[in-house]
């Protein structure tokens, strides 16, 4: 019996929510199809692979016991199975004059109303509140529409260029600057989009996102922890472009194409995260001090909002 309890077993409730996301996935197969060539074929969209795993994941260490869950609501599941049907019905109205990618963002978006809906009326509602991170996490399945893609690179693009060139300057390295194009000794680098570090962007996004989830009990300094994240996103990769420069101009000109170039981000990606980690630090201790006695049960395993 007491195996039985730690081992979480199957329930009559996950073998009907397995079988209506066996439905849903039959329903909107061919856009999940797209979703999932796209994921393999852009690095922006790279992390769309993981997000499933990672809701399973945490839908699993804030489960409870069965008799914590209470029946299927059926009007929360209508309004959200009502909300996915609105969407497919402008999809199907409006689709082609929406923004390029958008009517597949919208598709996904209807998927997971109808999978979100399909949680209330299988688990019920204090289930699904208890449950309200990692469901809002599938959001990260949503792919933004190309605009919106460009306009990030191009915030990354222009952060990258500002911190490259104070630190070049702050390191004494002769250089002009003219945009994203830098004239230094013995080279002319240019911060192209490629460049713009977008892939190891999102990654850190999605690392602190958890890190907020599963390390602080506040959303104030949840969401403090992201604020300092977005700069971040920047000075790293400003912190790399600078020195695969000073590199290449004092040691070896292959670094400005060697493999610490091609496969030097999570390297830096760990330099930022290292860099952010005094922040979560403090951020606790502030949680720490404001309530020095916190409840038995964390957040983490009830999973509702503080």
């Amino acid at each position: 019996m007491t195996a039985s309890r730690i081992t979480t077993p199957i329930t009559r409730e996950s073998l009907w929510m397995a079988a209506f996301l066996a439905v849903c996935v039959a329903l909107f197969w061919q856009p999940l199809w797209q979703l999932l060539r796209l994921s393999l074929s852009q690095d922006v969209y790279s992390h769309i692979l993981l997000v499933p795993f990672v809701t399973l994941a945490l839908i699993v260490m804030n489960r409870t016991s069965r008799s914590t869950t209470d029946k299927g609501n059926v009007g929360a599941a209508a309004a959200l199975m009502l909300t996915s049907a609105l969407l497919s019905g402008l999809i199907w109205r409006s689709g082609p004059t929406l923004l390029p990618g958008g009517p597949l963002a919208l598709t996904i978006l209807s998927f997971l109303f109808l999978v979100w809906g399909g949680v209330a009326l299988v688990y019920g509602t204090r289930a699904f509140f208890r449950w309200l991170f990692p469901l809002l996490f599938l959001l990260l399945l949503v792919p933004l529409p190309q605009p919106i893609i460009d306009k990030f690179i191009e915030w990354l693009q222009s952060g990258s260029a500002e911190v490259t060139y104070w630190l070049l300057r702050a390191t004494g390295t002769p250089v002009l600057r003219h945009g994203y194009v830098f004239v230094v000794p013995k080279f002319t680098i240019e911060i192209a989009s490629e460049c713009s570090g977008i892939r190891s962007a999102v990654a850190m996004l999605i690392t602190c996102l958890l890190a907020g989830y599963l390390f602080l009990r506040s959303n104030w300094s949840r969401v403090a922890l992201l604020v300092a994240t977005v700069p971040m996103l920047v000075i790293k990769n400003g912190v790399r472009i600078v020195t695969l420069t000073l590199l290449s101009i004092h040691v070896d000109a292959g670094f400005l194409h060697g493999s610490l170039h091609r496969e030097g981000g999570f390297l830096f990606f760990l330099i930022g995260l290292l860099i952010l980690w005094p922040v979560l630090w403090w951020l606790q201790h502030l949680e720490a001090r404001r309530n020095p006695h916190p409840p038995a049960a964390p957040v983490l395993r009830s999973g509702m909002p503080a």
